[in-house]
């Protein structure tokens, strides 16, 4: 509820996806908002533009749909899982019409691009916009204390509220004493966007895994596809220097996979950074005046792509704690507090088994691999907790994401320790 004493209802410290999301739905409720950023201009982190199916159901909870699409967000409408293990006649055999299964499709819009136009949209909406901002310090409290330094000039404010939205790379969770926790890193990963793949069909989206290359395609339309590799550990110089874009393609001349040669003859148009799969997260996610969302406040490995749609869920639940009451109090997340532990470790789950089943390297990673594959071909019902990524996690029962499902599935426990 805004505030009657013309003090700053929130500071939104981050204007990526999460930041500027919760900025516009909290300007449209009457807030006031301030939102800050470091960078002058935001980067292509070779990640973040697929909005999974049910992240789009979260986009149409905070009507922020109709704005993606207005600036040619993509929807593709099928999804097939290619195989080395199965025929590519099999393995089409089993397509997945995705609005059929999970109700939305997934969107697909590149990260720079839509970081701008929600900036642009909340600006619009009257939030202040501070970019370029230098020397942050956030203090937990009832109000907490923002200081920084925009334009050469150093501020002092205390907002009612905080929210820490600057990503996996930020200060805030640190500055308010959050204490970080992350799993060993299983492979490593990275996403490259390439154009001219006009032979790659645009309504298409793709997995596969063959030898030593776990490879994702999600098409942008016009000839655009933001591609994904996933390799082993071993070999950590894959994409180093000026022939890693190369490499990159080449890795997708996969014999599994028709079509592949358009991905390998295409032209690369961005950065492809590595970077390793793994969750991490934060004990809690809340302090006297502060909360956290999005990747600040714990992220998912991303060989599952549910990044986007963390986030959205996160600006639902903190924006309805944030309208729905006029007196703030930690308290008032304690919903998305636990809601939000229960998604991560579904999610933590399920990227853990598909790391697995697509991305285990090696003679006994290919051994561990086949297995998977036959057990869900003999058993389909062991498939369940890989639909999360479309239908979310928190649509799915319990048991499909517990120790006894999932050694069914794998042949062995997930963890050396349940999560």
């Amino acid at each position: 509820m805004p505030s009657s004493t013309g003090q700053i209802d929130v500071a939104i410290v981050g204007a990526g996806i999460g930041g500027s999301s919760l900025a516009i739905v909290l300007a449209r409720q009457g807030l006031s908002v301030l939102m800050l950023e470091k960078s002058a201009q935001h980067k292509d982190v070779v990640r973040g533009e697929w909005l999974a199916p049910w992240g789009v159901s979260e986009a149409n909870d905070l009507n922020l749909t109709a704005l993606y699409m207005s600036s040619g967000a993509h929807r593709p409408t099928r999804h097939i899982s290619y195989s080395e293990f199965a025929s590519a006649e099999e393995s089409e055999a089993q397509t997945l019409h995705i609005e059929s299964a999970a109700q939305e499709n997934p969107l697909c819009l590149g990260h720079p691009k839509t970081c701008n136009l929600l900036n642009d949209e909340a600006v619009r909406l009257g939030v202040v916009f501070h970019r370029g901002i230098t020397a942050l310090k956030v203090t937990p409290g009832m109000p907490p204390r923002l200081e920084y330094v925009f334009a050469g000039e150093a501020k002092t404010l205390d907002p009612r509220w905080i929210v820490g939205a600057d990503g996996r790379n930020g200060v805030v969770a640190r500055q308010i004493g959050c204490n970080q926790q992350k799993d060993a890193e299983h492979h490593l990963f990275s996403g490259m966007l390439v154009e001219e793949a006009q032979g790659w069909p645009e309504d298409l989206q793709v997995i596969a895994t063959e030898g030593e290359a776990n490879v994702l395609a999600f098409p942008q339309g016009d000839g655009k596809v933001r591609i994904y590799l996933g390799w082993s550990s071993q070999e950590r110089g894959l994409l180093i220097g000026p022939g890693g874009p190369q490499r990159f393609l080449d890795a997708w001349r996969l014999s599994c996979v028709p079509h592949a040669e358009a991905i390998a003859n295409a032209q690369p148009i961005s950065p492809c950074i590595a970077y390793p799969n793994a969750d991490s997260w934060v004990d809690h996610p809340v302090r006297d005046g502060v909360v956290l969302i999005g990747d600040a406040a714990g992220r998912n490995d991303p060989i599952i792509g549910q990044g986007l749609s963390i986030t959205h869920r996160d600006v639902k639940y903190v924006s309805s704690a944030l309208v729905e009451r006029s007196t703030w109090a930690p308290s008032m997340f304690d919903d998305y507090v636990t809601e939000r532990k229960e998604r991560m470790s579904r999610l933590r789950t399920v990227a853990r088994l598909t790391s697995l089943r697509e991305s285990a390297f090696g003679q006994d990673g290919k051994a561990l691999r086949r297995s998977i594959h036959e057990r869900i071909s003999a058993n389909p019902d062991l498939a369940a907790p890989f639909s999360a990524g479309f239908v979310g996690p928190h649509n799915l029962p319990e048991e499909v994401f517990s120790p006894e499902f999932t050694t069914q599935v794998v042949g062995s426990p997930i963890w050396d320790e349940h999560p």
